[in-house]
């Protein structure tokens, strides 16, 4: 998804200010088949599904201690084995804790040297853990529990379409996570995998949430538009050159105002939207930039991008903790927690402060 921008000279409005705008996206050069960074998504999406990768009884490396500890607690994947680096001196800590579940699950523990990981993990930063695994794969998104009366209206669903970076694509998730987002779609065409990359990028959120798919985005995006939701879309920055023929309003996501439930809808790392999906959006939202911007630096990646915006979303949600409620909370914690040493500074005849005596002589 080109992500995130804004140029002045395409509307005329103030930097920060609510602005609306009009574009058609087919009037991009190129359309939808140019695609800026296409050659190195793609190279990244066959290194994480080469053939290696995934033995003959179906599992896969999973790689990193947070991925692995999450895991073994959510107890979705079929283990068949802990790889634990040999040589460390002591297990301690979330190691140890990593041994206890696997031993308790009668998991068969192997300690490889660290030469044998970094090459069954292809050099990946795996510290010194891995476990072989049943692949994660995503759920139909009729399979996901529809929003009742009784449920909090302000429910936020992010849907993906076409991310293909596995690091995008974790990112994206552990921010979904940290910041409440309730469900989380993506588009089953050209769309990564949950694969071992996604959830070490994760730091093992994809471990512990369910991802769903949908076949057609837009039959999906329209059907929940007729149950009362607002289909929000994203886009990035519109240049002069480009007429704005489209009749969906554009606005700057600080501006948007959350009352009801929403869908969020972030494109590709390289052409953004498709067509079909942005028409069967009501609103987009673009992030403002606070300066003019060099041509190619425009955006934003999209994994930082959907951070911003989901913040500036969730950050409307009632008991978010406010300014003062989080003041509060870091009053309520030990003292002994939120003690800060202060540094220590060499005292030195050149350094040292003069004292009240000695100004007052001075002057």
């Amino acid at each position: 998804m080109r992500l995130l921008g804004f140029v002045r000279g395409a509307t005329g409005c103030g930097s920060g200010r609510l602005f609306v705008c009009h574009f058609s996206w087919a009037a991009r050069p190129g359309g939808r088949g140019e695609r800026p960074g296409g050659e190195e998504l793609s190279r990244l999406l066959l290194d994480d599904l080469a053939p290696g990768r995934r033995s003959a009884r179906g599992l896969e490396l999973l790689f990193g201690l947070s991925p692995c500890l999450l895991a073994l607690r959510a107890a979705r994947r079929r283990v068949a084995r802990l790889l634990l680096q040999a040589g460390r001196a002591g297990i301690q800590g979330e190691r140890a804790e990593l041994l206890r579940a696997a031993e308790a699950q009668g998991i068969p523990v192997v300690r490889p040297r660290r030469q044998k990981l970094d090459a069954l993990c292809r050099h990946q930063v795996h510290q010194g853990v891995c476990m072989e695994v049943s692949p994660l794969h995503t759920k139909p998104w009729t399979e996901a529990r529809e929003a009742t009366p009784g449920d909090d209206p302000q429910q936020l669903w992010l849907v993906l379409e076409g991310l293909q970076d596995p690091r995008n694509l974790g990112a994206v998730l552990r921010s979904a996570l940290f910041l409440g987002v309730d469900k989380i779609i993506t588009s089953r065409k050209n769309s990564c995998p949950l694969t071992p990359v996604v959830s070490k990028a994760s730091a093992g959120a994809v471990e512990v949430m369910d991802v769903f798919s949908a076949d057609d985005l837009p039959s999906f995006m329209q059907a929940k538009a007729r149950q009362g939701w607002l289909v929000v879309g994203t886009v990035g920055c519109l240049r002069p050159e480009i007429p704005h023929s489209s009749t969906i309003p554009v606005s700057s996501c600080l501006e948007f105002l959350w009352d009801r439930p929403t869908l969020l809808v972030l494109g590709n790392e390289g052409s953004g939207l498709s067509p079909e999906v942005q028409a069967s959006c009501q609103l987009l939202l673009t992030i403002v930039p606070r300066r003019q911007l060099p041509a190619g630096l425009e955006s934003l990646n999209v994994s930082v991008a959907a951070g911003i915006l989901l913040h500036s979303i969730c950050s409307q949600k009632k008991g978010f903790p406010a300014k003062g409620e989080t003041e509060q909370l870091h009053q309520d914690l030990p003292v002994s927690s939120v003690t800060v040493e202060r540094p220590r500074v060499a005292q030195h005849s050149s350094l040292s402060l003069p004292s009240e005596e000695e100004r007052q002589n001075r002057g």
